[in-house]
């Protein structure tokens, strides 16, 4: 029996981000799939979730996913991966023209915005990162 694509992106997920942690020393893995929970019920979605940290976070590449991927879940990873010296209004434009993407943005803010994640942080980091996401969903979120 052939897997689903998203057990399959939660499978490569969890190999490319082993032995990684977060900002507060747990294992990376926990965010994307707090992300994937939040927007269970649409397969695509969920697999997105799950890889959208992948490509921008790990040695797996776009063209790795696009192996086993449809076009509309890489487009949307594609989308959601920062570029090097990317301006944030770039990566926002890019983000908000891809619904999947947004989506799964959207969810990840939503997240790394949780009060619980945020208060394992120092004060000034937590305080940096409330701003900061709040500004991000802002950008995302205007004239929607």
């Amino acid at each position: 029996m052939r897997r689903s694509i998203a057990v399959l992106a939660e499978e490569i997920a969890i190999a490319a981000h082993r032995g990684q942690v977060d900002k507060a020393g747990q294992p990376y893995i926990t965010h994307p799939a707090r992300v994937a929970a939040r927007v269970a019920g649409d397969e695509n979605a969920v697999a997105a979730a799950w890889l959208h940290d992948v490509v921008e976070d790990t040695p797996v590449t776009l063209a790795d996913l696009e192996e086993s991927f449809p076009a509309e879940i890489t487009t949307a990873v594609d989308a959601l991966t920062r570029r090097p010296g990317e301006a944030p209004a770039d990566y926002y434009a890019r983000v908000r023209a891809v619904p999947l993407a947004l989506t799964v943005k959207l969810a990840d803010l939503a997240d790394n915005s949780d009060p619980q994640r945020l208060a394992r942080l120092d004060a000034a980091t937590r305080e940096r990162l409330i701003a900061k996401y709040a500004r991000a969903r802002a950008e995302l979120t205007a004239g929607v």
